[in-house]
């Protein structure tokens, strides 16, 4: 991999000028949360959730990922909040050519242009932390750079802590969920999709994982053209999923089995999981005129876990089936609950039942029926939160926050293709040989060969 010049790294000028930036229209919500708990009045969470989206919709940048992030874990803010920020779009103005050349030399120094054949001066994609130009390598191999945006470092820990003051204010207001574990799990996966470095050993964890798998293609990585903020992949061709919404459903079942295996297969056997399944991370490529599987495009957001918290999630599962409480507690407690009393256990059933449903019965069926792919579990998530505003407050394990966010994301992309599986003989295909011990080798042997940390 190229030498790559980390000036940029957490400035304090860059913090504080997006301080500036985001504090502006960040406070003024903040203001009157707190406003309105020490007057005793009741806030109009609904205006304040609009007014917040605004002040964001604005920013390009960390703060977009981060509200995004917050929207799709239930009970991380008030359900008002949640449902403004679920409408805000990544999609960031792009960069310029003139500074994107700038870039480009600041991370392949002078004369990059000479180590392309081509490069394209639009970008293929824009999103909150970066931007993908299309390119073909001198070797002839059609590419996909992602270029980083300039500060991204400064940006991501001035917004991570804007928005910690307002989850520490809505954990005072409203303290059924204790979210401190819900803003430190997301601050560390957002500091690690600034590191292209690590997300360029996350694609060699992929590719060894699918390298013998028809329905799934991985990008090659190249090290030649890539450095810290420069990301440099073979280009892979292919659709986007909703273009197939209204195709014969066999193929939209062939690209649901495709997704269901890019997820749980790489849990159930490495204890690793894609923690943004975004309708943008993946296309489909076709053979004969047909959808024949995934591409899996985005490796940012990848989340490895102990092997023991695979076994929880395993044993939660056979918990459910048997009716055993002895066993669903048990699972509980090795995901990192703590303090459980009966009550509380009945009502994180009610959500495990509801993530689980689909996994437990042995028939072909849609995930969820009349559910529209934004509302998916919406409902089951104001359900737990007034119950726990009686019995609570339980404090969320790190470990489960991306882990219940990526089902949910998994969820919606099976509903928007409107796929009808045996969800149940799926997954309990992968989960069939499963153990601990085989699973932590196995992980253990992955991780090593491609220079990634095992986890603590």
């Amino acid at each position: 991999m190229a030498p790559s010049r980390d000036d940029e790294a957490n400035r304090l000028s860059g913090r504080m000028s997006r301080y500036v930036r985001v504090g502006a229209g960040m406070g003024g919500v903040a203001a009157k949360m707190i406003g309105s708990r020490a007057l005793g009045r009741d806030l109009d969470r609904s205006a304040n959730a609009a007014e917040l989206a605004r002040a964001l919709g604005g920013l390009k940048g960390p703060i977009m990922k981060v509200a995004q992030l917050l929207a799709t874990i239930p009970d991380a803010l008030p359900p008002e909040y949640a449902a403004e920020l679920a409408q805000l779009q990544a999609n960031a103005p792009p960069m310029g050519w003139a500074f994107v050349k700038r870039r480009m030399t600041a991370e392949l120094g002078p004369g990059w242009q000479a180590r392309f054949a081509s490069f394209e001066h639009e970008p293929a994609a824009a999103a909150s932390l970066g931007q993908v130009h299309r390119a073909v390598g001198k070797d002839g191999r059609r590419l996909a750079c992602k270029l980083q945006y300039p500060d991204m470092a400064s940006a991501v820990e001035a917004d991570l802590r804007q928005l910690g003051i307002v989850l520490a204010i809505h954990r005072r207001m409203d303290p059924a969920i204790d979210t401190r574990e819900i803003g430190a799990e997301i601050g560390a996966r957002v500091r690690e999709e600034l590191d292209y470095e690590e997300e360029a050993r996350h694609i060699a964890l992929y590719g060894r994982i699918f390298g013998d798998e028809p329905l799934i293609r991985v990008p090659e990585f190249v090290p030649d053209l890539s450095t810290r903020r420069l990301l440099s992949m073979t280009w892979l061709e292919g659709r986007r999923l909703l273009d197939y919404r209204d195709r014969p459903v066999a193929e939209r079942n062939r690209i649901a089995t495709a997704m269901f295996k890019a997820w749980w297969h790489p849990f159930s056997h490495f204890a690793v999981i894609h923690g943004d399944p975004h309708l943008g991370n993946y296309t489909v490529f076709e053979e004969g005129g047909k959808p024949a599987g995934i591409n899996l495009l985005d490796y940012g957001c990848i989340r490895i876990f102990r092997p023991a918290f695979v076994h929880g999630v395993i044993e939660l599962y056979r918990g459910l089936q048997a009716g055993d409480e002895e066993r669903i507690v048990a699972a509980y407690e090795s995901w990192g609950f703590r303090g459980l009393s009966r009550e509380l256990v009945e009502i994180l059933n009610i959500w495990a039942r509801f993530i689980y449903g689909p996994l437990l019965e042995d028939r072909v069926r849609a995930l969820a029926d009349s559910v529209s792919a934004t509302e998916y579990g919406r409902r089951q998530a104001f359900q737990v939160h007034q119950a726990l505003k009686e019995k609570g407050p339980v404090r969320i394990p790190r470990e489960f926050v991306f882990m219940d966010r990526a089902a949910i994301g998994l969820g919606g992309v099976f509903l928007h293709l409107r796929a009808e599986l045996n969800f149940y003989r799926l997954f309990n295909e992968e989960i069939e040989a499963f153990e601990t011990g085989q699973v932590a080798a196995r992980q253990a042997a992955a991780l090593d060969a491609v220079g990634l940390a095992h986890p603590e």
